[in-house]
């Protein structure tokens, strides 16, 4: 069965998960602008483009334990999910800046004196290194320092996930899940790894 799957997976072009990936948000603006996000469009968009990143996050962390304890193989998409939560994530930011906050000094405060805020935009700030390196170019000039440079994956999960839990006020199950989910996929990493190569892989989580 794994096997299977595993050749069916080597057919899809990665190019096809970033056309798929891509055409979210773009969906997304538009239901909102034609009023198809309900009474608080804006704060939908936001939210909705905020949990996408967030579970494409997921997904990229589980790649490695998919691989180490079933048997999946999904390395060749990783960095193609890395920087496809980048996008959302960074378009969860815009719809902030520009649509939601788009006073300048408001926005300042708000990161400085809101600690939800403060959190998702240093989760933010980790990914930045992460998608800019996401390269052959950067795996070959930055050698095992790579490896070391994308563990911030690591933190910008927790983070996001923190920052998930915050914006939900009160106890809701889902962030809690979500926040559960990611530890669970971390912890994963304190077993023993099997050595392989990092040529051509981006975004490690």
């Amino acid at each position: 069965m794994i096997d299977s799957l595993n050749r069916l997976v080597r057919r899809v072009p990665v190019s096809a998960l970033y056309i798929a990936g891509a055409l979210p948000p773009f969906v997304l603006f538009y239901m909102a602008a034609t009023g198809r996000l309900g009474v608080e469009p804006i704060e939908a968009l936001e939210h909705e483009l905020g949990a996408l990143g967030l579970k494409l996050l997921i997904v990229t962390l589980a790649i490695t334990p998919l691989r180490r304890f079933v048997g999946l193989n999904l390395l060749r998409f990783r960095r193609a999910l890395g920087l496809l939560t980048f996008y959302y994530i960074s378009c969860h930011l815009l719809v902030w800046l520009f649509l939601d906050v788009q006073i300048a000094g408001q926005i300042w405060a708000d990161i400085i004196k809101r600690p939800y805020i403060t959190i998702g935009m240093a989760a933010w700030v980790l990914m930045i290194p992460l998608a800019v390196t996401s390269n052959n170019r950067s795996v070959r000039v930055l050698g095992p320092r790579w490896r070391q440079l994308h563990r911030l994956t690591y933190g910008a999960a927790i983070l996001g996930a923190i920052h998930f839990v915050m914006l939900r006020k009160g106890f809701q199950l889902e962030p809690l899940i979500y926040l559960a989910v990611i530890l669970v996929l971390l912890g994963l990493r304190l077993t023993p790894k099997r050595p392989r190569s990092t040529a051509g892989i981006g975004f490690r989580p």
